[in-house]
């Protein structure tokens, strides 16, 4: 039998609930906006009549971007430094947390408290700058021209994320591996056999967060590839904002269409992919944070 509720928990869980909803919709109308936008006509969205329902409804703006090879070119950019980036600051993190888990780690305090520390102070953007001129120089000498391996290699350490993995492997019973060496498990077979299996809560939820950092990545994208048939989709929406607002180049626009329109179309299509993997991801991210942030 279910205890009747006191007015005043009654009114607390209404107002709960009112502020989620209200909350939810505030995170959710921008997204749908872009769509609303995106789908609307060019004179509803120039004059600001597209608010709650698309006005005047056409696809011509999602077809201009479906069209436009440069458009493909920067989400196979975009794709290409997301996947790789991810792999390899997946792998630079889980070999980082790994060893700095391990309590027989010669210098293990000192190596932690440099991981800290490049938390508490950043260096700044002129010495990452300077760090990222030298790794294109390195790339240059052994031959590599495609600047997006620069993204991809020059970003993969994250100290938060080989912190909450340091703490997941923390957590993982040592009378565990201890059975796995005396059966004959090499390090490497530990790792693997061990301890990923049994944090791959943390695992995903580090993923994730590598995986959304490499697809919304402007700055360094911008600043160092200088190749616009390897400018990642953030880079191209923001260079077509540029042209957009651009006087000259918009005194002959004749598009059914408004030039905002294009841009929430390929804002859109920028965010679909995260929408789809996210859900399958979500079930890992309260429990991965909790099992990677919390040391015991």
């Amino acid at each position: 039998m279910k205890r009747k509720l006191e007015i005043s928990e009654l009114i607390f869980k209404i107002l709960s609930y009112l502020f989620l909803t209200v909350f939810a919709i505030c995170c959710l109308y921008p997204f749908l906006y872009a769509i609303f936008s995106a789908i609307s006509g060019r004179e509803a969205v120039e004059v600001g009549q597209v608010v709650l329902f698309p006005k005047d409804i056409q696809f011509e703006a999602f077809k201009s971007m479906f069209t436009n090879n440069m458009f493909w070119n920067s989400y196979t950019n975009t794709l290409f430094i997301t996947f790789y980036g991810t792999l390899w600051a997946m792998g630079v993190a889980i070999l980082g947390g790994y060893a700095l888990s391990k309590k027989r780690l010669l210098f293990r305090k000192t190596f932690n408290f440099f991981l800290v520390f490049t938390m508490w102070f950043s260096a700044g953007i002129i010495p990452q700058y300077r760090n990222y001129l030298n790794t294109q120089e390195v790339f240059s000498d052994l031959g590599i021209t495609d600047d997006k391996w620069l993204i991809v290699i020059a970003m993969g350490m994250a100290a938060m994320n080989i912190i909450l993995l340091r703490n997941a492997f923390e957590g993982v019973p040592s009378e565990i591996e201890e059975a796995a060496i005396v059966d004959g498990a090499t390090e490497m077979q530990v790792l693997t056999n061990v301890y990923i299996p049994m944090s791959k809560s943390t695992i995903a939820t580090v993923a994730l967060f590598f995986a959304i950092s490499r697809w919304n990545g402007y700055f360094w994208a911008r600043r160092m590839i200088t190749n616009s048939n390897e400018h990642p989709l953030q880079v191209f929406i923001r260079l077509q904002l540029e042209n957009f607002k651009d006087s000259d180049q918009m005194a002959g626009w004749n598009k059914p269409y408004a030039a905002d329109s294009a841009i929430y179309a390929l804002i859109v299509c920028a965010i679909i992919p995260i929408l789809i993997i996210y859900p399958f991801i979500q079930k890992y991210f309260a429990k991965g944070v909790n099992m990677g942030g919390v040391k015991e």
